[in-house]
């Protein structure tokens, strides 16, 4: 047998990282797509032919035996490429995914099912490319290995876990911990969550600086709940994996050989080689697939709904005759149910509600979105992003009997008002969102306060306080904000009046007290939602108002603090959860004072 040259070893070698780094798919991306060319793709996928995927479920813990309590559990998650299928006419995609296995990696990845008072191990390993699939901007702050890999870090978002666990922007990792941020080693590979909160809706993503909003695009989301048996036998909603359903929603763009789309050339190239201000998609995705349907019985079901799109805000409605009946909001419960026919939710948003089939006499029911975008003054919807998926309605009885209750009152614990935690505040600050723009008025960046996210810390609040938060929306976008470990709620919501005059003086000197805020506040305040009105992990920021925003940080039952020390490295953060806009500045750090 004659030897093997080195130049066709060579050649054979470089074929097969070739192979790899594309997933088995030779030859360069697609040329970059019109949009009339990304509708068209969205308009060949036919609705409602896929169904609903169930999400993997994982335990967070050991279950007990023989009578003994549950014990701590201990996870291994993986972030992996593969191909996933959104859509029976649309070839499979090349995504990133959360799993156990590669085999088990889903988009989104598996539920993780929590207890409280039972803390939960997991151990986030990266088994990512070297090269992301999607477009990146070296000209924003980013995570930015000297050797290649795609950096990841986990954030549990609602989660109240001690900094080191947080999923700080700057912990960032790459394949095998090649490459680590500046702060990973406060935190290592294995996060624990102590699940100290009540029952709770979370989902899990990811964090890297600068990153997040590719990181997410691929398919690094998931849900995460925390559950306590005793109260939830005692409220008798609807339970079981058929009849309590989580659902993450959010759109994407596809080429026409199924790849993801985001843009390659940024709104100023000049600046951005690939930045834009928010991502939007024609198609709608809920677990997983482009408007599925989900085959319902007549009867009550429980659906906990997470927007988990970029920059699309949703406002959720049901067809023929049916309303929905709201639990809570984010990762806490009312203290009543609230009826309402339609629900806004802003990115990272979540809404715990119950739907009762039994309450039409129609065979079907499209829950639908009527949320212009960007939102709230941007274009309105259409055949495509209006309709989210289609429950379709069995015609008889349910095959069992639905025993499951709405109950008058849903917080059996101490939860304090936000009429009371608002009077025993110890420090109010004036938080103002901004975008800077160029001479032609197209944004170049956002901020916050005129500060970007590496400027030193500001906001460094004592663990265990209340705070108020004045947050000024000096933009014409509603900004999602999202405080790291705290629990907040938005009190009132008033207008300024003239604007663009308050606008330039806080360009100026960034200080809302010398520009007299309170001259400029107008008419009477905004009420906000009833289906809002509890503890919250995302509060909506109108465009053109100030919001006052009660923010606790400790846990909002019972008044407690926290069961760790919140105040160590790396600390939290704070930012917009439009994610074009937290990547590129529109984040804080956040440090908890003794």
């Amino acid at each position: 047998m004659k030897p093997v040259k080195n130049t066709n070893f060579l050649l054979v070698l470089l074929l097969l990282l070739v192979l790899v780094e594309s997933d088995g798919v030779l030859g360069s991306p697609p040329e970059e797509a019109t949009e009339d060319e990304l509708r068209e793709v969205a308009e060949s996928l036919k609705k409602f032919v896929d169904r609903l995927p169930h999400t993997r479920r994982i335990l967070g813990y050991k279950p007990s035996r023989s009578g003994e309590a549950p014990t701590p559990g201990n996870l291994t998650i993986g972030m992996y490429q593969i191909r996933w299928k959104f859509h029976r006419d649309l070839p499979a995609t090349r995504v990133f995914a959360y799993g156990t296995s590669r085999r088990k990696a889903s988009v989104p990845g598996p539920l993780i099912e929590a207890l409280h008072g039972v803390p939960t191990y997991v151990t986030w390993k990266n088994y990512l490319p070297q090269k992301h699939i999607l477009a990146t901007d070296p000209n924003i702050t980013s995570a930015t290995p000297k050797f290649g890999g795609v950096p990841t870090v986990v954030h549990l978002h609602g989660g109240v876990q001690p900094p080191t666990s947080d999923g700080n922007a700057l912990s960032w990792f790459t394949a095998n911990f090649n490459e680590t941020g500046p702060n990973w080693h406060y935190s290592g590979a294995t996060y624990m969550y102590p699940n100290a909160q009540h029952s709770r809706n979370l989902w899990y993503h990811d964090h890297a600086l600068g990153l997040t909003r590719v990181n997410l695009l691929a398919g690094l989301i998931a849900p995460y709940v925390i559950r306590n048996p005793e109260l939830d036998e005692n409220l008798n909603l609807p339970s079981g994996p058929r009849f309590d359903r989580h659902l993450l929603v959010f759109d994407r763009n596809f080429n026409s050989d199924g790849s993801l789309y985001i843009n390659r050339t940024g709104n100023i190239p000049e600046l951005h080689q690939q930045w834009n201000p928010e991502y939007f998609g024609d198609a709608i995705i809920v677990n997983g697939k482009a408007w599925p349907y989900l085959k319902v019985q007549r009867r009550k079901y429980r659906f906990r709904i997470t927007n988990a799109s970029n920059a699309r805000y949703f406002n959720f409605s049901l067809t023929n005759g049916l309303s929905f009946t709201v639990l809570g909001s984010d990762g806490s419960y009312l203290k009543s149910p609230v009826t309402s026919s339609s629900i806004m939710l802003a990115p990272a948003e979540t809404t715990d509600v119950v739907m009762d089939f039994s309450k039409t006499s129609h065979g079907e029911s499209v829950l639908t979105n009527d949320a212009v975008y960007p939102f709230p003054s941007g274009e309105p919807t259409d055949e495509l992003n209006g309709e989210v998926m289609k429950f379709i309605i069995d015609r008889g009885s349910p095959v069992n009997p639905d025993t499951s209750t709405i109950p008058a009152s849903l917080s059996p614990y101490l939860v304090e008002s936000v009429e009371e935690a608002f009077a025993k505040a110890v420090v109010t600050r004036h938080i103002a969102l901004n975008e800077v723009e160029n001479e032609a008025e197209l944004p170049m960046k956002l901020n916050i306060n005129g500060r970007n996210f590496s400027d030193p810390v500001t906001e460094t609040p004592k663990a265990g306080s209340t705070e108020v938060w004045e947050v000024i929306n000096l933009t014409d976008d509603n900004h999602p904000l999202h405080i790291h470990l705290a629990v907040f709620q938005a009190m009132q919501v008033r207008r300024l009046d003239p604007i663009d005059d308050f606008k330039g003086c806080m360009v100026k000197s960034n200080d809302a007290i010398a520009c007299n805020i309170s001259s400029y506040i107008t008419g009477t305040p905004h009420p906000i939602p009833e289906y809002e009105r509890t503890w919250k992990n995302i509060v909506k920021i109108a465009n053109g108002t100030v919001t006052t925003v009660v923010v606790k940080f400790n846990l909002v039952t019972n008044d407690e603090g926290y069961p760790f020390d919140a105040t160590v490295e790396p600390g939290y953060v704070y930012h917009c959860h439009i994610l074009d806009h937290e990547d590129n500045e529109m984040m804080r750090p956040l440090k908890l004072l003794p």
